[in-house]
C-alpha cells in the first residue's frame, strides 16, 4: 500500500509561543509535517527555498516586514497558499486580497479549548489550501464588464442568493464591485467566523456601489442592497406579501457550517421559485449543492463558478455534476450573468 504524502508547513510568527503552539497543534496530525518555523519574513523567505513547504501559516503583525506586503512581495514569484494567523482585525481581509487562501484567528494561549477548537479548525484549512489554487494579488489581467454597461434588469421582484467558502471573500468582493445601483437583492452565506462577517460586511460596504449590510432580524430584500449572514447563523427567506424578508436564528450546523448555504438555497427555493438566482462559488465540501438544486427544479437560473477561477473547485463542483448548475462561468462573467440572466 502506498503510503500517503505528508503536508509540508512552515509557520511564519515573531511570537515564540504562537510558533511553538502552531507546531505543536499540527505536528499531532500524521498527515501534516512542520517543516520550518520562521520568526519573520526574511527568515521566511530562505527557509521557503530551502524546505520547499506545500502550505504557509503567515502572522500579519511583525516586525521588519509585516505579513501582508511579505504575501504581496511572495505571490508573484512563488505561488504558495498561505493561510493567515492572526488576531481579529480587518486587516486579514488585507491578505486575502493579496493572495492568502484562508485565515485563522489566534486563540487565547491561556485556555486549553480555546487552543483545540483553533488546531482543529487550522489543521483542516492547511488540508484545504494543500489542494487550493492560488491566484495572487488582484491584477487587472481578468477583463471585467464595465458595470455602466450591463444590461438592464428584467425583473426587479427577482432575488439573488450566493453562496461561497475558501476565496469567497474576494470572489464575492469582485462580483459586488461589478455589479450597478439597480441590482436585484442579494443574500450572502460566506462560510466566515462570527467576528468577522460585520467586519466583511462593513468592508463592502465601503468599497462597492451597493449597500452592504450583516443581515438582522426583519430586514427587506431590496434592489440595490446586501445582505451577509452572521457567522453564527444560518440565514433564509420568508415571502411576506410581495417582498422578502429574511431570518437569521441559531441552529445546529449544516454539511459542517452555520451559517449553511443549503438552508438559505433551499428558503429561496420554497419562497422565490423562478423569480430567483442562485450563484455557487469557489469553497470545499458540498454545502450548497443540494439546495442549488433545490432552487433549479422551481425555475430560478443558476450559476456555478467555473474550475479555472476558482480558488478550491469543491462546492462548484459538486452542484455542477448533480446537474444543480445551468450556467458555468468565469468568476468575472457573473456579474453580467446576473443582470442579464
Amino acid at each position: 500500500m502506498a503510503i500517503a504524502k505528508k503536508i509540508k508547513v512552515m509557520i511564519v510568527d515573531d511570537s515564540l509561543v504562537f510558533r511553538e503552539v502552531i507546531r505543536r497543534g499540527l505536528s499531532s496530525d500524521p498527515s501534516i509535517e512542520v517543516v520550518a518555523v520562521a520568526e519573520d519574513p526574511f527568515d521566511a523567505r530562505d527557509k521557503i527555498l530551502q524546505f520547499n513547504p506545500d502550505v504557509m501559516t503567515c502572522d500579519v503583525e511583525m516586525p521588519r516586514m509585516n505579513g501582508i506586503d511579505f504575501i504581496r512581495r511572495l505571490l508573484p514569484q512563488y505561488a504558495l497558499p498561505i493561510i493567515v494567523v492572526s488576531s481579529v482585525s480587518e486587516a486579514v481581509f488585507d491578505a486575502m486580497k493579496a493572495g492568502a487562501v484562508d485565515f485563522e484567528t489566534k486563540p487565547d494561549v491561556r485556555s486549553v479549548r480555546s487552543v483545540e477548537i483553533f488546531i482543529a479548525e487550522l489543521i483542516n484549512k492547511i488540508k484545504i489550501a494543500s489542494h487550493a489554487k492560488v491566484a495572487g494579488p488582484e491584477t487587472s489581467q481578468t477583463e471585467w464588464r464595465d458595470p455602466a454597461k450591463t444590461p438592464q434588469v428584467k425583473d426587479m421582484g427577482r432575488i439573488i442568493a450566493i453562496g461561497a467558502s475558501t476565496g469567497g471573500t474576494e470572489a464575492i468582493y469582485r462580483i459586488l464591485k461589478a455589479l450597478p445601483l439597480n441590482t436585484p437583492g442579494i443574500v450572502i452565506v460566506q462560510h466566515i467566523p462570527p467576528m468577522f462577517s460585520r467586519m466583511f460586511a462593513d468592508r463592502l460596504n465601503q468599497t462597492c456601489p451597493l449597500e452592504v449590510k450583516e443581515a438582522q432580524n426583519g430586514d427587506i430584500v431590496e434592489q440595490g442592497r446586501v445582505f451577509i449572514a452572521p457567522g453564527d447563523r444560518h440565514i433564509r427567506v420568508k415571502k411576506t406579501g410581495d417582498r422578502f424578508k429574511l431570518e437569521c436564528f441559531q441552529g445546529d450546523k449544516v454539511n459542517g457550517h452555520c451559517p449553511s448555504v443549503d438552508v438559505l438555497f433551499e428558503s429561496v427555493a420554497k419562497e422565490a421559485g423562478n423569480r430567483s438566482i442562485g450563484v455557487i462559488l469557489t469553497g470545499m465540501g458540498y454545502d450548497g449543492a443540494k439546495g442549488l438544486l433545490a432552487m433549479r427544479r422551481r425555475g430560478a437560473r443558476t450559476i456555478g463558478q467555473d474550475e479555472h477561477s476558482s480558488v478550491v473547485y469543491g462546492m462548484p463542483k459538486v452542484a455542477y455534476e448533480i446537474g444543480a448548475v445551468e450556467k458555468q462561468t468565469a468568476l468575472s462573467d457573473i456579474p453580467y450573468l446576473l443582470m442579464s440572466t
